[in-house]
């Protein structure tokens, strides 16, 4: 069976000399990964570009993998910051006024580096990040929960729990999918159209779309 690799750092950088040294270290690993991919970056070349030494490197991480790990961290607490921020926002607004700016939202997050989110989305699972990914998502849901329970007389949906995970996913996957694997629909005017639609659909489903199906016998 093969061994899985490390990824938690060897040790926490408490002074401020090792602060910049594991920021350094970090930053290099994104350049490295969206220059070279992931399969061609190696701890040499990232020790190199950091400006430190293979060995101080390995002080700190043990792994490319933990080196990758610890970029997949930053990348999620900058996108969770990114949601929490917007939701702050729009906590007294509107439905329609929310659900469009929430989806603006959730494009800036997943274009903060889109080069860097492409190879990090391949590279997920393999660092066993995957739970980092979940807690955002799940944090997301907490705070739209709240706010439909505030705004719950002007939504018709009843189980806002259900409610608000569909929200977060479904605007949660068009984004990254907008993001990685069609760019072109957020450039020019397209960006509006597709902000439009995808408000439109948020909107008409906690507003009844969903009503106006034929039930399911």
């Amino acid at each position: 069976m093969a061994r899985r690799p490390l990824t938690k750092p060897r040790k926490t950088a408490s002074q401020e000399r090792s602060r910049l040294t594991v920021n350094a270290l970090v930053e290099s690993t994104i350049r490295v990964l969206v220059k070279e991919g992931y399969d061609r970056a190696s701890t040499n070349k990232i020790a190199a570009v950091a400006g430190v030494s293979i060995g101080s490197l390995y002080q700190y991480f043990p792994s490319k993998e933990a080196l990758v790990a610890a970029v997949i961290d930053r990348h999620t607490s900058e996108l969770s910051l990114t949601i929490r921020d917007a939701l702050a926002q729009v906590a007294a607004l509107p439905i329609e006024t929310a659900a469009r700016q929430l989806v603006v939202a959730a494009i800036e997050a997943h274009s903060i580096d889109p080069n860097l989110h492409r190879v990090l989305a391949e590279q997920v699972p393999r660092t066993g990040r995957l739970e980092h990914i979940d807690a955002v998502q799940r944090d997301a849901s907490r705070f739209l929960r709240s706010y439909l329970e505030v705004h719950k007389d002007e939504v018709t949906v009843l189980d806002l729990d259900l409610a608000a995970f569909i929200c977060v996913t479904t605007v949660e996957a068009l984004a990254h999918a907008a993001v990685l694997h069609h760019p072109d629909i957020l450039t020019g005017e397209k960006v509006g159209t597709f902000v439009d639609e995808v408000t439109r659909l948020v909107v008409q489903f906690l507003n009844g779309g969903a009503s106006q199906m034929p039930a399911l016998r």
